[in-house]
């Protein structure tokens, strides 16, 4: 087990550890291609993502001191020329600009991956997607994608004007998924499901006023499930054009959470296909 060497710093203006400095403000000014991993789970997910070879690259990684003892077998799993930077909880601070108690960062680069046409034409003979429409919440965007991986989703589409999903919240949330499952964000959803169509998809969309029980879907080699913004959900426009569904809940209430209803409802689509 060859592990990466370790190397002290002291000084939180050190120019080795600058891309973990003022995490939070740079949440907000975007820190072009690159992310922040934090966490021992999401790390986990970013040595398998890292060592798949599929555009996720780690670049470094900051730990608490306390913290190294019970890392050092996730640490082998990354190369060994990846920096790992040390520090006790008073400079870890500084760095980070706030109370950082996980104690675990790590750098990361998303490199060219498949757009949207590229990423359908790869899909297998019998997939699930989940497509999404305006998610602007980062904590329902990283809960999609938990879901997503939970049941067996192939891929993860989003238009242009949903969240990034590579924000740091996000990837936390999704408790790493972001990191391992396919996914383009990208163009308006419209034209998104006639990409989706054309390549054999039944798409259903999830909606209080669905006109099918979510347990009535018919099974198909190629599903997708469209889940829109929260509140309002999906365009009228939107629904007019393909199947929709809804899940039975008790009156009185306009919906569930969009994540949690998209949980919901890939677990049942799942079952229908035979994918659990």
């Amino acid at each position: 087990m060859t592990l990466p060497s370790l190397a002290r710093i002291d000084d939180p203006s050190d120019g080795r550890i600058a891309a973990f400095v003022a995490i939070k403000e740079r949440d907000l000014t975007g820190r072009q291609g690159r992310f922040i991993a934090e966490g021992t789970v999401v790390l986990r997910m970013l040595a398998a993502a890292h060592r798949a070879g599929r555009g996720i690259v780690a670049e470094a990684i900051l730990l608490l001191e306390s913290r190294v003892a019970g890392l050092t077998g996730l640490l082998a799993e990354f190369p060994a020329d990846i920096p790992v930077y040390v520090a006790d909880a008073r400079v870890f601070d500084a760095i980070a600009g706030f109370n950082m108690h996980r104690g675990v960062l790590a750098l990361g680069r998303r490199d060219a991956m498949p757009d949207a046409d590229a990423l359908i034409a790869g899909l297998p003979a019998v997939s699930l997607v989940l497509a999404a429409c305006g998610i602007s919440n980062h904590d329902n965007m990283g809960s999609l994608f938990r879901n997503a991986a939970a049941f067996g989703v192939d891929a993860v589409f989003m238009d242009a004007t949903s969240c990034d999903p590579m924000y740091r919240k996000a990837i936390r949330v999704s408790v790493g998924s972001v990191l391992t499952m396919p996914f383009a964000r990208e163009g308006t959803a419209s034209s998104l499901i006639e990409r989706l169509q054309v390549a054999g998809f039944a798409i259903w969309g999830l909606s209080p006023r669905g006109t099918v029980d979510i347990n009535d879907i018919q099974p198909a080699p190629r599903t997708a499930l469209l889940v829109g913004t929260e509140g309002e959900g999906l365009p009228e426009a939107i629904l007019s054009a393909i199947q929709t569904a809804r899940i039975r809940q008790r009156p009185g209430l306009d919906s569930l959470n969009v994540a949690m209803a998209a949980g919901i409802a890939l677990h049942q689509v799942a079952l229908i296909n035979k994918r659990l």
